[in-house]
């Protein structure tokens, strides 16, 4: 493959003279040195590749992004020239790169310049006229019109001054904007940009030297006798030199080899770190991976291209599938309109731009170093040591990023969140345009060349190689330490992906069909699992995860892999698989155990060994130029027209690329693992006596019997907290007391794959243990049609099991005993096979052993399945763990001793799986139903339900909803309609038909107007039932017996026993110190709820409800017992009348800080009374209370209150002088207790706080 396709010369069509561009920017209102002007190629060559063909207007519009320019002596851009790279898409969607020279070359052409007097004076005029000013004012007060959305961009240029905008025909010489570029199919930046300068240079001035080629030789030796490396080659290709009497220039291309190393990159990445920063990067490349839209700006177009090319390169082995245009043309600004992803790049200075859209859009402004976000942004896995790491490589390269001093102080706060940190500027409430009209910071001191000297200089103190080094063949130092640090730097994001796509493989639900129906078919069907596969990510993963998965370009390397069937191997993929393959190796073969830590790339330096021996010992080299021109070449000032029958002449002998260092071709050679010539033998086992097979097998069959109790004591450990892990275990590894849940589990997944697949004989599936399930299944499934597998229309017909219940329908609907549950193994394989949101063998599998971990009936469903020896013979051979029976029996105890603790693994893991819930509802009496409309509400840590209907005269009924986690609460009530509305219910049991948890409600109160406290609403607390048989055991003694339980308190009991000031004092603060405990820990460490320790029998709302019963005056003459409530009413209405005089000003004002507090308490305190008695009718005076109590906490007024309340007059009239709001030292007492819970951010559910918000600070 040729290096260059074209060669191209952009220019001023002198024959079509001057034509204004009139979509590059408002050409109407700026003088005529400032307007845009269409350009035009002038030549190319050759003249056209049937395989590449040669588009004009795209490559002249990327090659001139700002069109023609007109510039007099008195512009320092006529100086030097500018090099800029860029990118076209052709129609196939395959994509070629091109380099452009600008710079500027005097007008001697007459026309051109009494053209441009005639548009001066025309301008002129109209200044003079008026026209000018009122033209510009409407252009400011309506804008330009859009071609697209109203909200488009607009351009405008600051005012020059006057001596630079005015073009004198008489004294200034004109010039006019030139390119020369090359389009290449691959992007090598740097022999690029050193061909173009370099051939700029070799213009003949002045007198050719002897020794000097002609330019049409350069360009021809480019285009015909440059050839690119073969994976893993270098070439040495000769160049034009920087004078025209100095031999040619050398430079080295080289391509990786691509099953172990990344693609080749030629951008630098230290610009665009040196440009933007670690923090912008990274959220700029998180923006990438969950495709929004992404706009970058400069007034640089090769800025542009290092960003986006550098950050895109980042994404692998992703690729970005959707829109991507590096550069923006002026005439192209309409598409940031589009309502798709996209990665732009803006060439546009830094005034007023308008986008159509803000809300998804990640906007980076590369000049002044400025990053907008999207509204919602997820997180990075392990963003903090992720980002760390990308730290030590730019210490080690000392590359000073911006802001460098500031950076690694917001870490933290990086990971909770993606804005930009500590810059108010940055923060996604300012919009684009506040972010575009800051100053833009000053530049860097010293030219390019100065920049570039320096940090040759500081690699040469850094590596103590010599400055005084002249071999040609040698690239420079500066471009090396790019390569390395690119290297470096991709290495360490690929490193992140191949770490989290592990076992990706495992979870590709391959088809079992053709190519071409798959093709047809592939837009509906799921090709990868990735409920099971988010199952195994860490909790806090998940999210970001989630949203990478529903991504185009993850979903296009999941096609590579099914495609791969077929024989289509894609590169990507190809490197991918290999990184994966060797991270397994290094880590014991394919069951590969998941790290619960950080891992560091560790690969990086053996892929710069790689990089180092091809620049520094290139395999091949090019013919150099050699003078194809038989005529002189004529001197001019300009760059010429080149001779076009030359250059589009293909030669006839072309002997391309010569070896070169051949001896160091087999320098390098990569490791294989040896085959053995007798290793088919030695594979055949079936000679050998099974006491040899258990001796060559022992060491592995110990070393898993090791990893078994090593995960289950972790596992244990983890959930005993972290102070069992300090009192049982001096070692380091086994302080996981930190480590999620979800992660262990993953691990012991892992585990059991690897003993499901050790000894195996023939593998089944890509899941032995699956696999192994289903043939036990295959074989016992007809012997055992009583058990009822929760699917499909089964899993009602548990709901009225007839083998359970009485014979008559209506009869059953009113027992309060729960039907048994089937508890074998056969009922759990086919609960998993009924979830629809778990596709693949590996998932299944993975679903399976968390559920029977769930249930604690893992290691008896283990014994059942093995102890079908006849299965497990015709499965697995002598030698497998499986059937050593010692190793397998202490096997089953290492997994019998997980259940000592509970753990929700499948209830927290698979959100969206449809759980059927039982609920028996056991009255006061047995039988007895309301003839009012009743429902519940169910709430849980994932989810809560909307009001479920109980069915009429029901106690007893089933409801499926998606899973709704651990359950919390339950709020039971009724419209009190009826003649018999009233109803007495004890407790309420709620069972999950798939994992078996049982759910205990208490309540003991009534339900209705006009009995106990008049609530037709309760809110219960539940308990989950430890001993399933013990529970069922007691609701079947209770509907049977026919008579109440003990009363449970929800939320209050009518009676209760008289408590001393000192016991209420230990319950409330033993109450409290749980609250602050449960605060402070970690969510995997927290083994209840904040409802449970607020409302339940022994929590806050029950210790303060004593608190305040005691010294309370209730009993009133000739009428009901005063409640709590009727108290906090009554000092709300006190409160009221305070806040009147205080407005009025009937009192004197005063400013002391203790007055102004109490002012804020009495506020807060009627607005969260006068939302109760709005929202809360329902809920009788004892819900009230509760209601009231938890909100106090929520708003931090539980304490604030207790003083202004002491102080009521109705204080003293319905309490004693004992009570705790009169006596002093428990005031203090109480105050005191209670006063750590205002440092705690209190959540509640939305069951509990009735949806009551927090008070305005205005109210």
């Amino acid at each position: 493959m040729k290096f260059v396709d074209y060669f191209v010369i952009c220019g001023l069509d002198f024959d079509s003279g001057l034509e204004p561009d009139k979509y590059s920017e408002d050409n109407l209102h700026v003088s005529p040195l400032e307007r845009s002007y269409k350009g035009k190629v002038l030549a190319h060559y050759p003249e056209n590749i049937p395989s590449h063909p040669f588009d004009a207007s795209a490559v002249c519009m990327l090659s001139l992004p700002s069109g023609l320019k007109f510039r007099t002596q008195k512009h320092s851009v006529t100086q030097a020239p500018n090099f800029h790279s860029f990118l076209i898409t052709r129609e196939d969607g395959k994509r070629c790169y091109g380099f452009s020279l600008i710079f500027y070359e005097e007008v001697r052409n007459k026309d051109i310049c009494t053209a441009m007097q005639t548009l001066q004076a025309m301008y002129i005029t109209e200044l003079s006229s008026g026209l000018k000013n009122r033209a510009v004012q409407n252009v400011h007060n309506q804008g330009p019109l859009s071609r697209s959305l109203p909200r488009h961009f607009k351009l405008t240029h600051n005012p020059s001054g006057a001596a630079l905008t005015y073009y004198d025909i008489s004294k200034d010489r004109l010039y006019v904007s030139k390119s020369i570029g090359i389009i290449c199919q691959f992007a090598y930046v740097q022999a690029a940009k050193i061909f173009l300068e370099n051939l700029y240079r070799c213009v003949p001035r002045r007198s050719t030297s002897p020794y000097g080629l002609s330019l049409e030789s350069y360009v021809f030796n480019i285009l015909y006798e440059v050839e690119l490396p073969s994976p893993g080659k270098s070439i040495l290709v000769h160049l034009p030199p920087s004078d025209p009497q100095l031999p040619p220039t050398s430079a080295i291309l080289q391509n990786p080899s691509p099953p172990i190393e990344l693609p080749h990159l030629d951008f630098p990445l230290r610009l665009m770190f040196l440009w933007l920063g670690v923090d912008i990067v990274v959220q700029l490349f998180t923006c990438l991976l969950l495709e929004n839209q992404v706009l970058l700006r400069s007034s640089d177009c090769q800025r542009l291209m290092v960003v986006a090319e550098g950050v895109t390169s980042l994404l692998f082995p992703f690729t970005w599938p959707h829109v991507y245009v590096p550069i923006l043309p002026a005439s192209l600004h309409h598409f940031l309109d589009a309502p798709v992803p996209f990665v732009m790049g803006l060439y546009a200075s830094s005034e007023n731009i308008k986008v159509a859209s803000e809300a998804s859009l990640c906007y980076v402004d590369i000049d002044k170093c400025k990053v907008q976000l999207p509204e919602e942004m997820g997180t990075f896995p392990h963003l903090e040591a992720f980002t760390a790491e990308i730290w030590s490589v730019l210490d080690k390269y000392s590359v000073h990023v911006p802001n460098s001093e500031n950076s690694r102080n917001i870490q933290e706060i990086m990971s909770r969140s993606c804005t930009l940190p500590g810059r108010p500027q940055n923060r996604r409430k300012l919009s684009i345009h506040d972010t575009l009209d800051n100053d833009r910071p000053p530049s860097p001191p010293g030219s390019a060349r100065s920049e570039a000297l320096q940090r040759i200089a500081d690699i040469v103190r850094r590596t103590g190689v010599a400055l005084d080094q002249n071999d040609t063949s040698q690239p420079s130092d500066s471009y090396i330490e790019d390569l390395r640090f690119n290297n470096s730097l991709r290495e360490i994001f690929f490193n992140r992906f191949v770490h989290i796509f592990q076992s990706y493989e495992n979870f590709v639900i391959f088809p079992n069909q053709d190519k071409e129906d798959w093709f047809n078919s592939r837009d509906t069907m799921q090709n990868f699992d990735k409920a099971s596969f988010l199952s195994d990510q860490p909790e806090h993963d998940r999210l970001f995860l989630w949203r990478f998965l529903e991504t185009q370009m993850f979903a296009t390397l999941i096609d590579s892999k099914i495609l791969s069937m077929w024989g289509e191997i894609d590169n990507n993929l190809l490197i991918f698989d290999n990184r994966i393959k060797l991270l397994k190796q290094r880590y014991g073969g394919e069951n590969l155990m998941r790290s619960v830590s950080y891992e560091p790339c560790i690969s990086a330096h053996d892929t710069q060994k790689l990089i180092d021996r091809r620049l520094t010992s290139p395999d091949f080299e090019s013919p150099a130029p050699r003078e194809i021109c038989i005529n002189k070449t004529v001197i001019s000032r300009q760059f010429p027209i080149l001779d076009k029958e030359i250059l589009n002449k293909t030669p006839v002998v072309n002997k391309g690329s010569i070896p070169r260092a051949s001896a160091l071709k087999k320098g390098i050679m990569f490791s294989r693992p040896p085959i053995g010539p007798n290793d088919k033998k030695s594979s055949n086992n079936q000679d050998m006596s099974p006491a040899l097979i258990a001796q060559a097998n022992w060491t592995f069959v110990e070393k898993l019997l090791k990893d078994c109790k090593t995960k289950t004591k972790r596992m244990l450990l983890a959930k005993l907290g972290a102070e069992g892990v300090t009192l049982s275990s001096s070692n380091a590894s086994d302080s996981f007391g930190a480590v999620e849940e979800s992660t262990l589990v993953a691990s012991l997944c892992d585990f059991l794959e690897r003993v499901w697949s050790h000894g195996l004989q023939r593998k089944r599936g890509k899941s032995a243990l699956w696999s192994h399930l289903l043939a036990y299944q295959e074989k016992y499934q007809n012997l055992n049609k009583n058990d009822n597998y929760l699917s499909s229309d089964e899993v009602s017909r548990l709901a009225l099991n007839l083998e359970n219940w009485n014979s008559q329908v209506s009869d059953a609907k009113l027992k309060t005993e729960l039907p048994d549950l089937p508890s074998s193994l056969l009922f759990d394989i086919g609960n998993i096979q009924a979830m629809q949101d778990v596709k693949t063998g590996i998932g299944m599998a993975r679903a399976w052993v968390r559920l029977a971990l769930e249930k604690k009936q893992l290691s008896k469903h283990f014994r059942t399945l093995l102890s079908d020896q006849g299965l497990l013979r015709g499965q697995y051979k002598r030698s497998a763990f499986l059937r050593c029976e010692e190793e397998r029996e202490q096997f089953f105890y290492h997994l019998l001793s997980l259940n000592a603790v509970d753990y929700f693994c499948f209830t927290s893991t698979y959100p969206i799986t449809v759980i059927p819930y039982r609920i028996v509802i056991v009255p006061n009496k047995k039988g007895t139903t309301s003839s009012a409309n009743v429902w519940v509400v169910l709430s849980g840590t994932l989810l809560e339900t909307n009001r479920i209907a109980v069915p009429k005269a029901t106690l007893n009924f089933e409801c499926k909803h998606q899973n709704l986690g651990v359950l919390t609460t339950l709020r039971i009530g009724h419209d009190n309609s009826g003649l018999y509305a009233k109803w007495m219910i004890d407790f309420v049991i709620v069972r999950n038909e798939i994992t078996g948890h049982t759910y205990k409600f208490p309540c003991g109160r009534w339900l209705g107007r006009g009995v106990d406290d008049g609530s037709t609403e309760r809110l219960l607390v539940g308990t989950l039932v430890s001993k399933k048989e013990e529970a069922e055991e007691f609701v079947r003694s209770c509907g049977s017996l026919g008579r109440s339980t003990p009363r449970s308190r929800s939320p209050a009991m009518p009676a209760r026993p008289e408590l001393k000031p000192s016991q209420i004092q230990h319950m409330l603060g033993d109450c409290v110190n749980k609250i602050v405990k449960w605060h402070y820990r970690r969510s995997s460490e927290r083994h209840t709820t904040l409802t449970a320790l607020l409302c339940s029998e022994n929590g806050l709302v029950s210790c303060l409800e004593s608190v305040f019963l005691l010294g309370f005056k209730s009993a009133r003459l000739f009428m009901g017992k005063h409640y709590l409530w009727d108290y906090f009413v009554r000092v709300k209405e006190h409160f009221e009348l305070e806040l009147i005089e205080e407005v009025s000003g009937n009192r004197t004002a005063s400013l002391e800080r203790n007055h102004q507090e109490t002012v804020a308490v009495w506020r807060c305190y009627c607005h969260l009374i006068d939302e109760m008695t709005q929202t809360s009718k329902t809920l009788g005076k004892d819900g009230k209370f509760q209601l009231f109590i938890c909100l106090s906490v929520r708003e931090h007024l539980l304490h604030r209150m207790l003083v202004p309340m002491a102080a009521c007059k109705v204080t003293l009239e319905m309490y004693e002088e004992s009570s705790f709001l009169r006596n002093r030292g428990l005031l203090t007492f109480l105050r005191q207790i209670l006063l750590p819970l205002d440092e705690l951010d209190v959540v509640l559910e939305k069951s509990v706080s009735h949806g009551i918000s927090s008070p305005s600070p205005h109210n």
